[in-house]
């Protein structure tokens, strides 16, 4: 049956116990040993001069000539304080020993003083000896008034004689080791406990300093606003060579986990909070333009020409309706659906995004260049690539001045396609590049925009990292006074064709799209060149 300590107590309490239970059960075991061994060797040294006297006593008495009740032997020299003898009597017969084992009946027993002279023992200190058969085995009495004796009783060739010695000295000898092994292990156990109470305490130290700094952080409050500069354990209680210190390592590890996580929780709440916000902002801007304008007609077409206000309506709804599907568009790449997958030749797809964007901004200079290794062949939605390069030049040409040179290349290798966009205008402000492929990132922080030139909603970017990231590609960007560049790297067809993994279904859901490719230019047909 395992011992089980209570859970309630302390470690260091549990751990004391233990230890103190172990060094008793080895202290006890180790004196138990010590004593069984003193005791065999003192019994075993009485039990030879037992013997030794017993023989002496025998040969005493074949010297002599007395009757049967003779025991002037003890008063031979060597004859030890408390040496005891017996005779017998020799005309034992069936009827006096019943058992045959060859005992006979005491008849005369006398006891060595401490003076040296000889004490007849008493009639009930003779039965204490009855029943020893003279084969010369040992045997242990308890005699009245004289104590606890070795005997032994032996025939020989001459005649029956008991001899017994005290066992007075090996029970004080025992008794003596006994109490110095009690008081030496009581003494040794007390210092090995308070020496491993310090130890303990001192071994667990860093441990409870682990667990306050635990029980600090456990107190802030992590529901609610920033949560920042959350208690650490300090160095020296990390060591990883210790159990504590693997302890104190983790649980920084884990703060430095919860303090990341709440710090871009934090952040995330504060995107969605501008996110709302800027979206009810484009959506209330143009809901706003399309009240006041149907408010004026409402007064009567003096105050403004019906033509007019209709036609500025339908821009306001068009606004409207491009940013909601915008949103849509986002909201359903977040949700990981997938896209219309077919064979796109990016060549033929970029040179076509340049005609568009040279038709929208003659102002530009526009160019394109293919850089081909091999056929720009990927697998993806032709409709949604066509709308990354078409966002990526409208953010060239909105976002820079006229006569600026915007450059389209394709590059296509066995590894990878990769579509370029720079323009040599003023660039992207330092502070800006980090976020610039977040939504409703802008260059100027106000929401008022009252024409296309002000600038989009601040859409096309996140759109563009959406659509790349749904298509198994990376979009990056460089920026520098006159030069911006912007890189989307997308796998080829052929290695999108050897993963059995990534085979897209033959008819998956489509995304709608907000623009659909010139039908005029065949895919995989040469680009033109838009200049």
């Amino acid at each position: 049956m395992r011992l089980r300590l209570p859970e309630r107590r302390s470690l260091r309490t549990r751990l004391l116990l233990f230890i103190g239970g172990i060094l008793v059960v080895v202290c006890a075991a180790m004196a138990l040993t010590t004593v069984l061994a003193q005791r065999a060797y003192l019994m075993g040294n009485l039990d030879q001069r037992v013997t030794d006297a017993a023989e002496r006593s025998q040969g005493g008495l074949q010297r002599r000539t007395g009757d049967d009740t003779d025991l002037d032997f003890l008063n031979e020299r060597g004859q030890a304080v408390g040496t005891l003898a017996a005779r017998f009597d020799t005309d034992t017969d069936a009827d006096t020993d019943a058992d045959g084992d060859g005992t006979g009946q005491v008849i005369a027993a006398q006891v060595v003083t401490d003076d040296g002279t000889q004490q007849t023992l008493t009639t009930a200190q003779r039965a204490a000896l009855d029943g020893i058969a003279t084969d010369g085995s040992l045997h242990t009495r308890t005699i009245p008034s004289l104590g606890t004796y070795r005997v032994t009783a032996i025939a020989g060739d001459g005649v029956p004689v008991l001899t017994g010695l005290p066992m007075d000295d090996v029970q004080d000898m025992i008794g003596g080791l006994v109490l110095i092994e009690a008081v030496a292990g009581g003494l040794g156990l007390a210092a090995a406990g308070v020496v491993c109470a310090v130890v303990i305490r001192r071994q667990l130290r860093p441990l409870g300093r682990v667990a306050a700094t635990a029980v600090e952080v456990s107190r802030v409050p992590l529901g609610r606003g920033a949560v920042t500069g959350l208690t650490r354990v300090r160095e020296r209680d990390t060591y990883p060579g210790s159990e504590a210190g693997q302890v104190g390592a983790a649980l920084n590890r884990m703060i430095d986990h919860v303090e990341s996580s709440l710090a871009e929780r934090q952040r995330s709440e504060e995107r969605m909070r501008r996110f709302l916000a800027d979206a009810s902002h484009e959506l209330r801007t143009p809901l706003a333009s399309i009240a006041g304008y149907a408010e004026l007609m409402n007064r009567g077409t003096q105050r403004i020409e019906p033509t007019l206000a209709w036609r500025r309506v339908s821009a306001e709804s068009a606004r409207m309706t491009g940013l909601v599907e915008d949103l849509l568009l986002l909201a359903r790449l977040d949700e990981g659906r997938p896209l219309q997958s077919s064979e796109v030749d990016l060549a033929a797809l970029v040179a076509e995004a340049v005609w568009d964007a040279r038709a929208a901004g003659g102002g530009h200079d526009w160019q394109l260049a293919l850089l081909l290794d091999t056929p720009a062949l990927v697998l993806g939605d032709e409709a949604r690539l066509h709308q990354v390069v078409a966002n990526l030049l409208a953010n060239a040409r909105v976002h820079t001045p006229a006569g600026t040179t915007v450059v389209a290349s394709v590059e296509a290798t066995e590894a990878h396609c990769v579509i370029r966009v720079r323009d040599d205008g003023p660039g992207i402000p330092r502070h800006l590049l980090p976020a610039v492929f977040e939504r409703f990132t802008r260059g100027d922080v106000s929401r008022s925009r009252n024409a296309p030139a002000d600038g989009g909603s601040g859409l096309g970017l996140a759109i563009v990292a959406a659509i790349a990231a749904a298509h198994g590609g990376r979009i990056d960007v460089r920026s520098e006074p006159g030069r911006t560049e912007f890189t989307l790297t997308l796998p080829p067809s052929h290695v999108l064709l050897e993963a059995p993994s990534a085979t897209p279904p033959a008819t998956p859901p489509a995304v709608p799209a907000t623009g659909a490719p010139r039908p005029d230019v065949p895919r995989g047909a040469p680009a033109p060149d838009p200049r």
